[in-house]
């Protein structure tokens, strides 16, 4: 279908790996999972009057290092320890 053709375009078209196919695979399934949702939400927000503010946390935290594989950049909730201070702390939580 043609709606099957864009979404293979403008995730994977363009790979030239496995890599690139994992990469455009998970960017597409975040999509899915919550930036629809949260787009959505945020219009909902915008129409009855109220500001909205959007944003994508991308920081890889030095603590995933070895935890996690190198493409996982941001995982989801990640910006959570920044955000409540949790980089400041002198380890006594």
């Amino acid at each position: 279908s043609e709606v099957v053709d864009r979404v293979y375009k403008e995730y994977i078209g363009d790979a030239e790996s496995p890599a690139q196919v994992r990469d455009g695979l998970l960017d597409a399934m975040g999509d899915v999972f919550f930036v629809i949702s949260a787009v959505e939400v945020a219009r909902y927000h915008r129409d009855v009057g109220n500001p909205v503010y959007f944003y994508e946390f991308q920081h890889r935290p030095s603590s995933v290092e070895g935890v996690l594989p190198v493409f996982v950049k941001a995982d989801h909730g990640a910006e959570i320890a920044f955000v409540f201070g949790k980089p400041f702390l002198a380890g006594d939580v």
